[in-house]
C-alpha cells in the first residue's frame, strides 16, 4: 500500500519513461505532451527521460521536447547528452552475459543483444524485430552468434509473445544471477537485462546526486515493471492508465493511458501545482 502523499512536497525534477508513457502506441508525441514539457522548463523543473531503448532510439525525442538534460538509455546502461555523446557506459561482464543468454534461451526466449551503439540479432524474422526497428528507427545487424560481442554487451533482451514465459524467465534470471544483473520486464514480451547499477531506480539516484535535487522532489512516470524501481526512489510516482494492476499498486497516483494524454494530465494535476525551480 502506497502511503498518502504529503501535500507539502515540492517537485523540482521529472523523470519519465518513454514507450507506453511519453509516446502513443504509434510511437509519437502528442502536442499536449510537448506543451507540458515546455511548461516544466519554463518553471525551472528539470525534465529527464529514461528508457530501455538504445541511445539511437531516443534521438527522435530530442528536438520536439527541447531536451537539454542527459538521457538514460538501456534503463541507465548508457547515459548520453542530447547530441548523442556517451559519457557513461556500464557493460555486463562477459561471463555473466553468456550465462544470461543461455538462461533466456533455455526458457524458450529469442535473444537480442545491444552494445552502446549497435543492435544484434541471430534471426531477423524473430518476433518483434520489425516492430523494434520501426520504434528505434534503425535496423539490427544479423550475426551467426554473439561470441565476438560478449565483452561489450550493455543490454540483453529476451523476447517472446508468451507473456507468462517471459515472466518465468525474468524470475529465473533474477534468482540465478541475483546481484550480478538487473533484470525486469520493460514490456510484457520483453525481458531487459542490464548491469546491476543500470536500472531506473539508480537513474533516480544519479539524477538526484548530479543536480542536487532531493529524491523526494523528483516525480517519476512509467507503465511497466521495470519502472517500479524508480517509483520506489522518488517522492511522487505516477503510473499510466495502461499499466498493469501490478505496476499501478506501486504508484502514488494513476493517470489516464498514453493514448489519452495521461502524462500531460498528470503533469498538470500533480506536478505543476507543486513546481519549484531546481537548484541548477
Amino acid at each position: 500500500m502506497i502511503p498518502a502523499i504529503d501535500e507539502t512536497i515540492r517537485i523540482a525534477a521529472v523523470l519519465a519513461d518513454v514507450d507506453g508513457t511519453l509516446v502513443t502506441k504509434q510511437k509519437t508525441l502528442t502536442s499536449r505532451t510537448i506543451d507540458v514539457v515546455r511548461r516544466l522548463d519554463e518553471r525551472g523543473v528539470l525534465f529527464a527521460i529514461t528508457s530501455g531503448r538504445p541511445p539511437r532510439g531516443m534521438r527522435m525525442l530530442v528536438e520536439p521536447l527541447g531536451m537539454h538534460m542527459p538521457m538514460a538509455a538501456f534503463n541507465g546502461g548508457v547515459i548520453m547528452l542530447p547530441d548523442m555523446t556517451v559519457f557513461d557506459e556500464r557493460d555486463i561482464p562477459a561471463d555473466v552475459a553468456s550465462g544470461v543468454i543461455e538462461t533466456c534461451r533455455a526458457h524458450g526466449l529469442h535473444v537480442w543483444i545491444y552494445t552502446a551503439t549497435e543492435w544484434y540479432v541471430t534471426d531477423a524474422h524473430a518476433p518483434h524485430v520489425d516492430r523494434e526497428a520501426r520504434t528505434c528507427r534503425f535496423p539490427p545487424t544479423v550475426v551467426p552468434n554473439y561470441d565476438p560481442f560478449l565483452d561489450r554487451i550493455v543490454k540483453i533482451v529476451g523476447v517472446s509473445d508468451d507473456h507468462d514465459l517471459v515472466a518465468r524467465a525474468e524470475l529465473a534470471v533474477q534468482l540465478e544471477f541475483d546481484a550480478l544483473v538487473s533484470a525486469a520486464r520493460s514490456q510484457p514480451h520483453y525481458l531487459d537485462v542490464t548491469h546491476p547499477t543500470a536500472n531506473k531506480g539508480v537513474v533516480v539516484d544519479r539524477l538526484s546526486f548530479r543536480f542536487k535535487v532531493p529524491r523526494e522532489q523528483i516525480a517519476t512516470f512509467g507503465d511497466q515493471p521495470n519502472d517500479v524501481l524508480m517509483f520506489r526512489r522518488s517522492g511522487i510516482s505516477i503510473a499510466m492508465g495502461n499499466a498493469s494492476e501490478e505496476v499501478r499498486r506501486h504508484a502514488t497516483h494513476v493517470t489516464a493511458s498514453n493514448e489519452q494524454d495521461g502524462f500531460a494530465d498528470a503533469v498538470e494535476r500533480y506536478v505543476l501545482p507543486r513546481a519549484v525551480p531546481a537548484p541548477v
